[in-house]
């Protein structure tokens, strides 16, 4: 997996790791953050969410035809400097005003920006790296490689994020509760004057997390005030992780230096040294890949549309929907810790079967085991039950994609070695059909649950599910991720028109950005007065409909990229 990969990969690789932590990090809380403190409504809040993830993923597009132009290192460097400044301005606390919302607006563009001039260049960087005839047939496992470094940053980010709202609402003896902060607004917003069940849970709510109901307007001011300078302390940690995201960058830049160069310049550089220059293709191959990534990019829209739920309506389900504290086995997924030693015990799995060497096997075996004792020690010493958040199930995906992308690379390896391993493509296809399996899941777990409206209208539900559908939701959107994400970033920087490969891995993220962007039509439905259960029918039909399409250009897909 990691033999024989050239250095420059693990350098951009552990570049994004710092980048995509930093983010991820900001990712967990966001959807929460904006309805804690300015008491948005779910729709209002999807709303800015998917415009903001949108911008995030179209902004690459320009960004890839900017280094194209100017060069693709420094699109990376810039990139870092102009989201460090959002991330900044994202983490002052301010009020709730015009001021203040502007402020975050502002931050929410430079961090877009900034990601635009970042995420794709880095990646092109990578592709250019197997260009390399003697690296060519590692590309698909480099970018495996590389989506697995994204998601180690991304795992340890719920986390850090949940730790953060922790210690900041405990220096004032408070504790978190998910639904107080809309039933705050709901009292400051009627003067004082709300009734029935809404007020009664407010008040019940109120004593447990350490506050008091003497003077429940004061007591809803403060809670919103402490818990939106803690997501803001949250939002901090995201310039301390490009500090270190930089550091790696310009530390470790030998490595990757020659792949900074772009068609053009390699042009240049081969008239005037002789050099054999980069194959050209005719107009016809050109258009001809064009269209075929096209076709492509169309189908992951609904993809992402439907992955992106994990900051937005998942967040609320796990809030409104799942027990708020996990019991037996379950509890243990909910620690970081637990999950990191996982990881290395499936690693050091993997280590003792592909080890050739004695010494390599008894290495790995001993990891193993001292990782097994590690997780009973955990077990013994782990209060039952544990409090959770909402936002620690987003940990989940990104353990998974770590903890699963030695199966996935071993198995297409596997695959190649005997000429079965399907077309990038076709993972693709495969990918948005095992996606609508993961949302079947949620809909079988939300039958018989009230519907968001009525939620809302009463306060809290009356009903909640184990966390487990939640946390099965999310094994199985794994799957199909690992299918279509890395592999599609592969596909396109193979396939790519080598004068066009900034504009190309720019439109894979513009596609994701009009995913992103659709991700908040889940949010209108969310709040609609729409069963539960028929939201996530709606995801499964988009998801099905998409593999339909793919599959049936599929002949057309697999003969235009052939060349490639």
């Amino acid at each position: 997996m990691f033999k024989d990969q050239p250095k420059g990969l693990y350098a951009l690789s552990l570049a994004n790791t710092g980048e995509r932590f930093g983010y991820y990090t900001m990712l967990a809380i966001f959807t929460l953050f904006l309805q804690a403190k300015f008491g948005y409504t779910e729709a209002v809040t999807t709303q800015i969410y998917g415009i903001f993830l949108a911008a995030v993923y179209f902004m690459p597009f320009f960004g890839g035809v900017l280094a194209d132009k100017f060069g693709f290192g420094r699109m990376v460097t810039l990139g870092i400097f102009v989201m460090f400044g959002g991330y900044a301005l994202l983490s002052i606390p301010s009020g709730t005003g015009f001021g203040a919302q502007a402020m975050m607006f502002g931050a929410l563009a430079l961090i877009a920006c900034g990601t635009g001039l970042f995420k794709g260049n880095l990646q092109v960087l990578v592709g250019n790296l197997y260009d390399d005839p003697a690296y060519a047939s590692k590309r698909d496992n480099a970018f495996s490689i590389f989506y697995m470094a994204i998601n180690i940053g991304a795992m340890f980010a719920p986390s850090m994020a949940t730790r953060i709202t922790n210690y900041f609402l405990g220096q004032d003896g408070l504790t978190y509760n998910g639904q107080i902060p809309a039933l705050a607004h709901q009292y400051i917003d009627s003067a004082g004057q709300l009734a029935g069940e809404p007020l009664a849970k407010l008040q019940e709510l109120a004593v447990q997390v350490g506050g008091s109901t003497a003077d429940l307007m004061e007591f809803s001011r403060h809670y919103i005030d402490k818990l939106s300078t803690a997501y803001n302390m949250g939002f901090g940690v995201a310039c301390l992780s490009l500090v270190l995201s930089y550091l790696i960058y310009v530390g470790f830049r030998k490595t990757f230096r020659h792949a900074d160069v772009t068609a053009r310049q390699q042009q240049a550089a081969a008239a005037t040294t002789g050099a054999a220059a980069q194959v050209q293709l005719t107009p016809a191959q050109t258009r001809s890949r064009i269209t075929a990534l096209m076709l492509v990019f169309a189908v992951v829209i609904f993809f992402w549309m439907a992955f992106h739920q994990n900051g937005s309506t998942m967040t609320f389900f796990a809030r409104d929907y799942t027990t708020s504290e996990a019991t037996g086995l379950t509890r243990m997924g909910f620690n970081i810790g637990n999950l990191l030693l996982v990881v290395i015990g499936v690693y050091a799995a993997f280590g003792f079967f592909q080890s050739a060497k004695a010494k390599g096997k008894t290495i790995s075996g001993l990891i193993f085991l001292a990782v097994v004792g590690a997780l009973y020690y955990q077990w013994t010493q782990t209060p039952d039950p544990v409090h959770i958040l909402p936002q620690q199930f987003q940990q989940f995906n990104p353990f998974y994609v770590v903890a699963l992308t030695p199966f996935s690379i071993a198995l297409f390896s596997s695959l190649a070695r005997k000429g079965k391993e399907p077309s990038a493509p076709r993972k693709i296809g495969m990918g948005m059909i095992i996606a609508a399996g993961g949302f079947l899941i949620l809909t079988l777990g939300s039958f018989g649950l009230m519907s968001p409206a009525e939620v809302k209208a009463v306060g809290a539900s009356d009903h909640f599910v184990s966390q487990n559908w939640l946390i099965s939701t999310y094994l199985v959107l794994t799957f199909a991720e690992l299918l279509l994400s890395p592999m599609g970033i592969s596909f396109v920087s193979k396939v790519a028109p080598p004068k066009y490969k900034g504009m190309m891995m720019g439109c894979w993220f513009a596609a994701t950005a009009v995913g992103n962007y659709a991700t908040s039509l889940i949010g209108y439905l969310w709040g609609s007065g729409m069963a539960l259960w028929m939201v996530w029918s709606v995801l499964i039909v988009l998801c099905l409909l998409s593999a339909l399409f793919i599959f049936s250009v599929m002949r057309k897909l697999e003969s235009a990229t052939a060349s490639a």
